[in-house]
Parts: C-alpha cells; structure tokens; sequence
C-alpha cells in the first residue's frame, strides 16, 4: 500500500475534474452541452464535439468540408443540412448520390412515409413502395425525380463534359426555380458551394443519366458524357486554395474518403512533379464525426482521426489539429449538436 501522501489527488497532475450534470440547471442546448462535456462516454464525446464545430465554423480561415452518408435525408435530417449551408457552417459538400437523390424528393415537395409495423416486403415491393429501415420511399417519387432530372439533362450542351457537381447544380437551380420548399441542392446554389458525389453511378439518379443517355443513343442522337476526374481536380484545387481545413463528417463511407485523400492526392504530386514541390501539404487541422460504426472492424467509416494523422490527412493535436468523435446515431447527436452550435454561434 502507497502511504497518503504519495497518493495523487488528480488536482496535484493537473487533471480537468468532471462535474455532475444538472440538466434542471441548464438553461439552453448550449448551456446543457456545455455541462456534458465535463461529464464521461458519449456525453461528454458531443460535449467536446459542441466545442470544435463552434470553433471550425467560427474561424474566418478555415474552409469547412461536410461529408454526409448513410440514408439522412430518408431519415428527415435534411434540414439540418439546408441549416449549416444557410447559415454558412459547409463550404463544400461531399454526397453519396442516394443521399441526395432521396433529398430531391423532399426537396422537390414529396414525402417519406413510416413503414408500417408486420407489412411484408415482397408485398411493398408489389406496392410501389421501397423500404429503408423503418421508412418507406414511394417509387412514384423516384419516377417524379427521374422527369425532373430529365428536364436539366434535355437543357445541356451534348459537348459539354458533365461532373457531379455541375449536374447537381443545375438540379438545385431548378428546385429554386420551382419554389417548393428548402432543398439541399439549393441551398447550395444560394450559397454558391460546390456539392460533390464522387460515387455517382451508384445512386438512382446516375440511373436516370444512364436511361436518358440510352434514349438518346436509340434516337440516334449523341449520349452526354461525365467525368468524375473534374469533381477530383475541382475539390483538389479548392483545398489546395484555402490556409487553414475542417471536415464536419456524418457517418463515413464514399465521401469521408474522398474528401480525406486530398491530403495523400496532394502529397504524392508534390513528390512527382518537382516544379509542385514547394507547396504546401494539405492537412484538416478540425474534425468532427458523428458516426456509430466501432474502430475494431477495420473500415474506414470506424476508424479513428488519428489513424488518418499516420496517412498525412490530418494536423495532429500536438501541432494545432482539433478533432472530437462521437460513436452515435447521428438522427440522434447531430439535432442536439447543431442546435447547441447555432446557440453559441448567436451569442458570440
């Protein structure tokens, strides 16, 4: 046994002491977030997450990069996103082409509905109806989006060379033109800030391309082309342009990825092409992620900022780098997370 006083007091090292959460006491979701941060486990991960998007979004250097994946927009959580793009918390936003098909549906005035409780699948399927989870997307709203989508598409040059990014914003000019309602895309127009969907061909609206460009072929007229490798240099050289990044993540996947490999993209031109190599590196000194996907099975989603550190994507915290992580479901933390945000930000 240690005598007394070789015991440490935790004071005596200079630990931060923690507090009891008096949710009575707090007087806002800031204030309750605030107060979560001293406390332990995932509270105190969307306490700490409170405090690096506040400061990410608040310095006038930083070029916010936000990825989003998983079905957030059949979840309603798309005005969450319109939210950050209004108030000017994104710069840039990096998609999977399902999100953002999905958002078109809302976007363009149609509903999600909730699945009902013992309905079989085969039967929705026979219905018209497509289920993710626990929420049902109506195929008549895919049909709407593909004649929507049609309309953009019957407006481009044939010899022009289409991106996800031109594409998609040209969709949102259209749903401002219509005036349903907030929509992702255009929001992102009003803001001018580029949105990208680097795994395109994997979504419904790539179909719609596909289908259209079929048409065109069997009329006898020239198919539009695409080329992912603009969205690659445009991304490339908009980071490369900016002093100081941060990546505000939903879930992982696709667009966490592509937006991360910028910094290996970078890194490795410099070292090929000589007349590149006093640039300099591109790293995320800020990151916040919301995603519930555990470290221990290897993917990408799962892993941890400091992983990314060892592949040169990020500042690491002993040179400035501020990152929080929060193994959540992000229809859960990222409500909570943004309203304490827009909270502190209003105050400041």
């Amino acid at each position: 046994m240690k005598r007394n006083e070789q015991l440490g007091t935790g004071h005596s090292e200079g630990l931060e002491p923690l507090e009891p959460l008096d949710v009575v006491a707090a007087e806002s979701m800031d204030d309750l977030l605030s107060r979560m941060a001293k406390t332990a486990f995932g509270g105190r991960c969307l306490g700490e997450a409170a405090d690096v998007l506040h400061a990410m979004v608040m310095d006038p250097d930083c070029w916010v990069v936000g990825t989003f994946s998983g079905a957030m927009t059949v979840a309603k959580q798309g005005l969450l996103l319109v939210e950050m793009l209004d108030r000017g918390m994104l710069d840039a936003v990096v998609s999977t082409g399902a999100l953002m098909a999905h958002g078109l549906v809302e976007g363009a005035g149609m509903q999600h509905f909730k699945r009902p409780q013992g309905v079989d699948d085969a039967k929705l399927f026979a219905q018209g109806y497509d289920r993710v989870y626990d929420t049902l997307e109506l195929e008549a709203n895919l049909n709407d989006v593909e004649r929507l989508l049609q309309g953009v598409l019957e407006d481009c040059d044939p010899e022009e060379v289409l991106c996800s990014r031109t594409l998609l914003a040209r969709m949102g000019q259209r749903l401002e033109a219509l005036e349903v309602g907030p929509s992702i895309l255009g929001a992102a127009v009003r803001n001018e800030v580029p949105v990208y969907v680097p795994a395109f061909t994997d979504s419904e609206l790539a179909l719609d391309v596909a289908f259209y460009n079929e048409g065109q072929l069997r009329a006898g007229r020239n198919s539009l082309r695409f080329d992912p490798f603009l969205d690659l240099e445009h991304f490339r050289a908009q980071a490369a342009a900016r002093r100081t990044l941060g990546i505000f993540t939903i879930g992982g996947g696709v667009p966490r990825n592509w937006a991360q490999q910028v910094a290996c993209y970078e890194d490795l031109r410099r070292q090929r092409y000589p007349d590149l190599s006093d640039q300099e590196s591109i790293r995320y000194r800020y990151g916040v992620r919301i995603c519930p996907e555990p470290v221990h099975w290897g993917g990408l989603s799962g892993c941890t900022y400091s992983e990314g550190i060892s592949w040169g994507k990020f500042v690491p915290p002993s040179e400035g780098g501020l990152f929080a992580e929060v193994p959540a479901d992000a229809t859960i933390a990222w409500p909570i997370l943004l309203r304490a945000v827009i909270e502190r930000v209003e105050k400041a």
